[in-house]
């Protein structure tokens, strides 16, 4: 008679249950969240043309040619148990792309103006509060004229967020990192001059909160959207408590929100060393500090994720993260290229899976 494996072998049944459901999700990820997402941002890009300043019209256009992949790779949430997935694409393309948009704005125009910055930024935590009040979001920008693109994009977020069950449940969870999120793209897009002072300043009041990691990691963290995603995702479920909301947001924040956003500035070290920019990694000391540092954050996240609700998909989101930036060509120079390497190591055979993926469809030019 046919016996299931005891212990050790139940875990590993359950490992192998838990990698084909989430080669499954990738497969349903790629083949139908990415086409839905491009016809979002094909309405969204034929907004951003219309009627709009030639300012404010190109760094629109901007941000949706050129961050596509931000867009994309948020998408995944659509697919978390429960959600309706294109109301949730609705809701992570324009609220991404209010992100990159403003992004562009603080970054590319020549503005260097903590009031304008700020201002401007009120759009992101508008956008997560249904039935807040539309700003002058443009109030000390020199450009204005957008056509109604801004507006329009928050209030598609307030619709999107008003019909989850749950949403007053994790509202104050999601508000606070939108507005650390915030709150960091108005300091970090300053002149060099202040800008560090000002963003230690800023660290200084909540690092406290945060042993164990120093206060160029909790800026980096403040810098993902990913913890929205996964909170507004919660949401959908109406029988979500306060404490699941509570797990979910310890485990974003700073962890996995923390490790999107070393990757992220990984990547780009190289690049932004050349043309003078903030980067977060160039605080480390070494190439074995940014292993160490990015391994703990890696090894954190996984422990986290196995607490929560579905933790299959969480872990899923994490190999993938981990994946899809590793497998970026900025990673095949041989400083890159060593750290890339130590950290697929660290993640395990199913991570470097999913990172060759990654690889065919970047040859492909999917991703």
């Amino acid at each position: 008679m046919f016996r299931l494996p005891q212990r050790g072998g139940i875990t590993v049944v359950r490992q192998l249950v838990s990698r084909a459901a989430s080669l499954s999700l990738i497969l349903k990820f790629v083949g139908q969240v990415f086409p839905m997402v491009n016809r979002e941002l094909a309405g969204w890009r034929e907004h951003a043309g219309r009627q709009a300043c030639p300012q404010l019209a190109e760094q629109a256009l901007a941000s949706i040619r050129d961050k596509r992949f931000h867009c994309q790779g948020g998408s995944i949430y659509s697919l978390y148990e429960g959600v309706s997935t294109p109301d949730f694409i609705r809701l992570v393309v324009a609220l991404q792309t209010i992100s990159d948009y403003l992004d562009n704005l603080c970054d590319r125009a020549g503005i260097s103006d903590e009031a304008a910055f700020r201002q401007l930024h009120l759009a992101m935590t508008a956008a997560l509060d249904p039935g807040a009040p539309l700003q002058d979001y443009y109030r000390h920008y020199p450009f204005h004229d957008d056509g109604g693109y801004l507006a329009a994009l928050v209030r598609t977020c307030q619709q999107e967020t008003a019909k989850l069950p749950a949403y007053p449940v994790v509202k104050p969870y999601v508000l606070r990192l939108a507005g650390l999120y915030s709150e960091l793209q108005t300091y970090k897009h300053l002149d060099p001059t202040v800008r560090e002072a000002k963003m230690h300043a800023w660290v200084a009041c909540h690092l406290g909160a945060y042993p164990g990691i120093t206060g160029w990691e909790f800026a980096a963290a403040t810098g993902s959207t990913l913890g929205m995603f996964m909170l507004c995702a919660a949401a959908a479920n109406p029988r979500l408590t306060a404490a699941q909301a509570q797990r979910f947001d310890a485990a974003y924040f700073p962890w996995i929100s923390g490790l999107h956003i070393l990757l992220d500035y990984f990547i780009d070290a190289a690049e932004d060393r050349a043309h003078g920019d903030l980067n977060f990694v160039a605080y480390y000391r070494s190439d074995a500090e940014i292993t160490q540092r990015l391994t703990l954050f890696l090894r954190e996240a996984l422990a986290r994720a196995a607490a929560l609700p579905a933790h299959p998909f969480t872990e899923t989101v994490i190999y993938g993260l981990v994946a899809m930036y590793l497998s970026d060509p900025k990673t095949e120079a041989p400083r890159e290229r060593a750290i890339k390497q130590a950290l697929l190591a660290a993640a395990g055979p199913y991570a470097r899976f999913v990172h060759w993926l990654c690889r065919l469809l970047r040859r492909s030019k999917i991703l």
